[in-house]
């Protein structure tokens, strides 16, 4: 397994050290990698091999290498490898939910770091990873859930909708929250929210123009063979 570090995260390390905000970040670092060990257990119980592990200035990720046979176990318009992608993207939250739970249970704190910093931690980690915008944990739930309903197409089509929805009501409601608090890290969050939104859009009119190119050949296709037949008889 490769492990990759995103030297952009040395800028956020300087921008947060100005700002006052350094000990909640690298709390915030530790949980979120934690976060993403949860999702590197649960894929290697169903089965799959890590290939990568890249540490971001905004967290962690983690590919796996998939196998072909998942691909051939159909389920409705969707394929078995679409629920244990399922499992995997519910891995990550429910770490952060089970240490989050621990904490307010017991009362102490592991190396000094303070207990309300570590609930409040991992509560932020566990709801930003499941907001519906694609690819965090949220928005790949939503997605290989509309793969398994409706096909792949239109969980492409589903969850890139659901996705620039979203960012667009929490550009409305964090605007107002960096107003009122003056907290860069919100402001953060956001750009880098807006990034995957916009990375995401490019990669989807990428994919719909491949489907329109496929549809066309299929269509063409069709018509020759009708055509054929026709000449036949």
């Amino acid at each position: 397994m490769q492990i990759r570090l995103n030297l952009k995260i040395i800028l956020l390390i300087i921008l947060f050290i100005i700002t006052g905000q350094i000990e909640i970040y690298v709390i915030l670092m530790l949980f979120a990698i934690i976060h993403e060990l949860g999702h590197l257990l649960v894929g290697m119980l169903l089965g799959f091999r890590p290939q990568s592990f890249n540490i971001l200035p905004i967290g962690a990720t983690i590919g796996f290498n998939v196998g072909c046979n998942d691909y051939n176990k159909k389920i409705r318009n969707g394929n078995i490898l679409s629920v244990k992608k399922i499992l995997i993207a519910l891995a990550g939250p429910l770490t952060n939910i089970i240490i989050f739970t621990i904490f307010m249970i017991f009362d102490f704190e592991p190396f000094g770091i303070k207990r309300e910093l570590i609930i409040y931690s991992n509560i932020l980690i566990a709801i930003f990873n499941l907001i519906p915008i694609y690819p965090l944990d949220g928005g790949r739930i939503i997605k290989n859930i509309f793969h398994i309903i409706f096909g792949l197409k239109k969980s492409y089509t589903y969850t890139n909708l659901i996705s620039n929805v979203t960012i667009s009501m929490l550009t409305a409601l964090t605007s107002i929250a960096i107003l009122y608090l003056k907290n860069i890290a919100i402001l953060i969050i956001l750009m880098y929210l807006w990034w995957l939104v916009i990375s995401e859009n490019i990669k989807y009119r990428k994919k719909m123009r491949m489907y329109d190119i496929m549809e066309d050949i299929d269509i063409n296709k069709f018509h020759d063979e009708v055509n054929f037949t026709s000449k036949n008889i």
